[in-house]
């Protein structure tokens, strides 16, 4: 299970590097999206005209007032393939200005993304977003298929860390502060980027240290078993996506997939703001 996360985690920049670069937001602008509702349409247009309620339901822990807001009227601007193609187009653009296209492992590092990708297909049922993804076309170019690969691999993690919060009764809004809690990402972006209101926030760590799982605005030692129990389930809800691999090749992904994430890191792909 730790080569599986180590594979995942090393090579995440090269999919996640798309919710930040001036790429993305230029050429959703292009098509008359706001930049939130950008994010959740480029997101969400493998669904089709993804409705809010099914971006809210998906998305899990984003303020469903702004959900609504950023959609209303996006489908009528544009069309899900429209979204779609400029999704990839800037990926592709963003992952060459941080020169993936010329590391020498790329193929290797390919064969073996989308081997895993591949098997998460046999294994769709209770993914949604996964699954919409999964039934996307491949793109012809390597760059475009490895960040197609590594996108399914992130979904297919990410519903599955859905179905753990609901599992565990931790709702959209107390998933966030927790997050929050552990100091990994700055406070100020996850509330700037899920935008709820203040006082629901702080409504939501009071209720969160009744429950024994704050101390003040940091993870109590009950807060950090919780988070350490959802976050093995995840790992371990995912690994069907690995198992394809065995032991050997997923320890060979993770050491080749450094070099992949360091880049996206290095080339300021994932600068917040």
């Amino acid at each position: 299970m730790k080569s599986a996360r180590a594979a995942w985690r090393r090579l995440e920049p090269v999919h996640g590097m798309i919710y930040f670069v001036p790429e993305g937001r230029r050429r959703y602008a292009d098509l008359g999206l706001s930049t939130r509702a950008g994010y959740f349409t480029s997101r969400s247009a493998a669904f089709g005209r993804a409705s809010a309620e099914l971006v809210i339901s998906t998305f899990y822990n984003f303020n469903p007032d702004v959900v609504r807001r950023a959609i209303d009227g996006a489908w009528e601007a544009t069309t899900p393939q429209q979204v779609l193609d400029a999704r990839y187009a800037a990926a592709g653009e963003a992952l060459r200005r941080a020169r993936i296209h010329e590391l020498p492992a790329l193929d290797e590092v390919l064969a073996l993304t989308r081997r895993a990708a591949e098997a998460a297909c046999e294994h769709a049922q209770g993914r949604p977003l996964f699954a919409a993804h999964a039934a996307l076309p491949w793109p012809e170019e390597p760059v475009l298929r490895l960040w197609h690969a590594q996108t399914l691999l992130r979904e297919f993690r990410g519903d599955g860390h859905v179905a753990c919060l609901l599992s565990e009764g931790v709702g959209a809004l107390e998933a966030l502060v927790l997050h929050a809690a552990t100091g990994d990402v700055p406070v100020d972006f996850l509330k700037a980027s899920r935008a709820w209101p203040e006082e629901k926030w702080a409504e939501t760590q009071e209720r969160l240290r009744g429950r024994g799982l704050l101390d003040g605005d940091s993870l109590s030692a009950d807060g950090v078993l919780l988070r350490q129990h959802i976050e093995d389930r995840t790992d371990r809800l995912a690994l069907p996506a690995y198992a394809a691999l065995g032991d050997a090749d997923c320890e060979r992904l993770a050491e080749l997939a450094s070099p992949f994430g360091h880049a996206v890191v290095e080339a300021g792909l994932l600068r917040l703001g």
